[in-house]
């Protein structure tokens, strides 16, 4: 069985030159982050230092001012005839320098407000708690947002509804009642999803979830990155990096996924044409980014790579040209393929493979936000 004008899509070869230049690039771009991150760090530090600078400066001026003002006192000359038990002349720099208090103004009595005095820790110790949730390994940060907005988050014994709103270590937070805290120990696994599992952490009827197959990989809390429909199979990663997960996630980042999609009848070659072009759902335009024929001799089987993360869109392409998707396998995700992972097993990443899954398409989201 000839898969030729689909293997385009998945496992190509690169050259000598072609792999060092992109090692190279890769290296490049890890270290003009980790110089940005450094001189971010500096100027923060300069900024604090200015503004304690000013606040002493600020109190200077005042004490110089009131110094000013008992040197313009009159006193008694030298020479001249002073009283019993008067000096002959005071030194204002002997002065003690006023206490300055600082008049503040009253806190607004709005919900905001009071919610932002919960958390009383350094602003660079602070982060948002949805990302917060997201390091703690419970889910992604756009899962995180849902729950907040919810109501399912407490911070400091206080039901917070704002994702934005900054937390620190040293609060007290609870997700469904139970205290969450932030992950140490970074853990990645590539699992091959086979048929019949959910996508999520847990399941309240019960049925088989994702997190079944990896419950002895580790002992902390993970979770999957996106989603795979139940009866979807193939390449997902499940990881407690929260942040990684955001950025997987994220359209910006244009994270390639390539699908095998087999359909009950054979696909033409306008119908391919027409997908290929881009059509409009029920919820936007979409335009796969290549398809074709994954076997030559079956036209049911459809190789499609996409980047888009809404929801069942290989499933609801074909089904808009009255398709019936039969199987639907995920081969490749990012820069993963399922290949020597079998069907319901698992691997631990490597740790190259977890520094260029971090650095994955990090210029598609810089161009974006430029």
């Amino acid at each position: 069985m000839s898969r030729k004008p689909f293997e385009k899509f998945i496992n190509q070869p690169e050259s000598g030159a072609k792999k060092k230049e992109r090692i190279r690039q890769e290296k490049k771009k890890m270290r003009e982050e980790k110089n940005a991150w450094f001189e971010e760090q500096k100027r923060l530090a300069r900024e604090r230092k200015n503004e304690a600078r000013q606040g002493n400066t600020s109190g200077l001026r005042n004490s110089g001012s009131r110094s000013e003002n008992l040197k313009a006192e009159p006193g008694p000359k030298r020479g001249g005839v002073r009283k019993p038990g008067e000096k002959l002349y005071s030194n204002p720099h002997r002065t003690t320098r006023p206490i300055i208090k600082k008049k503040t103004a009253p806190l607004e009595n709005t919900a905001s407000e009071k919610t932002r005095t919960l958390s009383t820790s350094a602003d660079n110790d602070q982060m948002p708690l949805n990302k917060f949730i997201a390091w703690s390994g419970v889910c992604g940060r756009r899962e995180a947002a849902e729950l907040i907005k919810a109501g399912k988050v407490k911070v400091n014994n206080q039901t917070i509804t704002e994702p934005p709103f900054r937390v620190s270590q040293k609060d007290h937070i609870k997700v469904n009642g139970k205290k969450i805290s932030i992950q140490k120990n970074l853990v990645y696994i590539l699992l091959n999803k086979p048929k019949d599992y959910i996508t999520t952490t847990d399941d309240p009827e019960g049925r088989k979830t994702v997190m079944d197959l990896v419950k002895r990989a580790t002992a902390e809390r993970v979770f999957p990155v996106g989603r795979l429909d139940r009866n979807t199979t193939g390449v997902l990663l499940i990881t407690n990096d929260g942040e990684l997960a955001q950025r997987l996630t994220h359209p910006k980042y244009e994270i390639k996924k390539v699908y095998e999609v087999h359909v009950d009848k054979p696909v033409t070659r306008q119908q391919l044409d027409l997908i290929a072009g881009g059509i409009m759902l029920e919820d936007g335009f979409i335009q796969p980014d290549a398809i074709a024929y994954a076997n030559a001799n079956d036209k049911s089987m459809i190789g499609i790579e996409i980047h888009s993360g809404k929801n069942r869109i290989v499933r609801r392409i074909f089904e808009h040209f009255g398709f019936k998707v039969k199987n639907l396998d995920r081969v490749m995700y990012g820069i993963f393929t399922k290949k020597n992972i079998e069907r319901g097993k698992w691997r631990m990443l490597t740790e190259k493979e977890i520094r260029l899954l971090k650095h994955l398409n990090t210029s598609f989201g810089n161009k974006k936000t430029s």
